[in-house]
């Protein structure tokens, strides 16, 4: 295959014109039919023994040329782009322009090219960053939590139910004389004030004491589920076997000593504060690089193949069927449950995939305007930490993944360190929602214990 020409008919869009000489095209058809002649069967001869000219009287000359040019084109067409010197995005379309055994053939191959990205003012970029001074009211707040995480519940018999207790009942409902199905419950745990039963339910069994019989009157909403019972008033007839009270420990030295490696309470709230204070600084960070994120995808304005969207967006579908999988669900059955399609999924997926498909962009033009590179020995320290990880020998894992792209996922992150390292503290700035557009968000606010 000899590459014609190239010629660029659109951004990100260049058509090349191959062309396959007479020799090359007899040569493709003659391996084609090889390879086909054991399924060929006519009259008169054994399956496997037609000869090809037959085949093409009998099924036309073209019998064996789109097959033929696929052989071609898989096996020359990479050399082909290769030569025109294009990166493409997505697979070539390939139009067959004229084809026949004296001539050989004509192809056009239809290129969707990666993007060329203009980027600038990338250092020294500004972006709000929202430090936050820790109080002792934090602290105390932190306490309060730790306390009411080991909170115990305790048997109560001197006194009748309150909302906030968990209680044990049996009861039966009745519409009228006669009791419903699944209105009946025995040794049914039941915390008031959870929401958990008929609005109105909780609040009437809190008065009651052990072993007394009374009756609840309810009347279930209008859009109950199940709609025989909606607009309908029940009686349910209850007794209570047993009531339990949340009961909260202070925040003391013995407490102390229970739940952590500390003996006093002030020993804990020192080290409360610093936790609370490196979370608080870990949130800010995270914040303020987010957003120097979001300015700078806003800053790539180049236009950009939508394949690359789709193909990414693909990438997070794949990602979450493989995540459902390792919960024994699988995509199909998830789709059901949500009602919802395929389409409709990868929808919801789109918006990010284009901010990382321009993340990448942005960061890739940026190493290469930078000149920065990944040394052999940064990429073969960073695989050996990732052998040690999975147990396994250096080559072992150099076998495994793509390497080439992995060394690239570095050189991404050298160039986002750049434009970090740089960025500024500008808390003029409004802190804008919009720095979600990646998927870096800001760590979650681990409570200090």
């Amino acid at each position: 295959m000899i590459l014609k020409s190239s010629e660029k008919t659109d951004v990100n869009m260049t058509e090349l014109v191959a062309t396959v000489d007479a020799e090359t095209f007899e040569k493709a058809i003659e391996a084609v039919y090889q390879r086909q002649k054991k399924n060929i069967s006519l009259p008169g001869f054994r399956k496997g023994k037609v000869p090809r000219r037959l085949c093409e009287r009998t099924y036309g000359e073209g019998v064996f040329f789109e097959d033929a040019l696929n052989l071609i084109l898989n096996m020359e067409m990479p050399g082909v782009i290769a030569e025109a010197a294009l990166n493409l995005v997505d697979a070539p379309k390939v139009e067959v322009t004229s084809v026949s055994k004296e001539d050989g053939a004509t192809v056009k191959i239809i290129c969707v090219t990666k993007p060329e990205i203009h980027i600038a003012d990338y250092k020294g970029m500004t972006a709000p960053k929202e430090d936050k001074e820790i109080t002792d009211e934090d602290v105390a707040k932190q306490a309060e939590n730790v306390c009411k995480r080991n909170a115990k519940m305790v048997s109560v018999d001197d006194r009748a139910a309150e909302m906030g207790d968990e209680v044990t009942l049996d009861f039966e409902g009745f519409f009228g004389d006669t009791p419903f199905e699944g209105g009946k419950g025995e040794d049914f745990q039941l915390k008031l004030g959870s929401g958990q039963f008929i609005p109105g339910f909780e609040e009437q069994v809190a008065g009651h004491k052990i072993d007394e019989d009374f009756d609840v009157t309810v009347t279930f909403p209008e859009d109950y589920q199940m709609t025989d019972y909606a607009g309908k008033e029940a009686v349910f007839k209850c007794k209570i076997h047993s009531i339990s009270k949340e009961e909260i420990p202070e925040l003391t030295d013995d407490f102390v000593k229970e739940i952590s490696d500390f003996d006093t309470v002030d020993e804990w709230k020192a080290d409360a504060k610093k936790k609370l204070e490196e979370n608080a600084e870990q949130t800010a960070k995270v914040g303020f690089e987010n957003a120097l994120v979001a300015k700078l995808i806003d800053k790539v304005q180049d236009p950009i193949p939508h394949c690359m969207f789709e193909q990414r967006a693909d990438g997070m579908m794949d990602a979450f069927a493989n995540q459902l999988k390792g919960q024994n669900v699988d995509l199909d059955l998830y789709l059901q449950y949500t009602g919802m399609t395929k389409d409709q999924l990868k929808e919801t997926y789109l918006e990010r995939a284009e901010n990382e498909v321009k993340l990448r962009l942005a960061l890739e033009k940026i190493a290469e305007l930078e000149g920065l590179e990944v040394a052999d020995e940064e990429l073969d320290a960073e695989l050996t930490k990732l052998a040690e990880q999975y147990n396994m020998t250096l080559d072992d894992v150099k076998a495994r993944i793509p390497v080439a792209e992995y060394k690239l996922d570095m050189l991404v992150t050298k160039a986002l360190d750049l434009v970090k390292d740089s960025a500024v503290v500008d808390n003029s700035e409004p802190a804008e929602a919009e720095a979600e557009k990646t998927e870096e968000a800001p760590a979650e606010d681990k409570e200090a214990e």
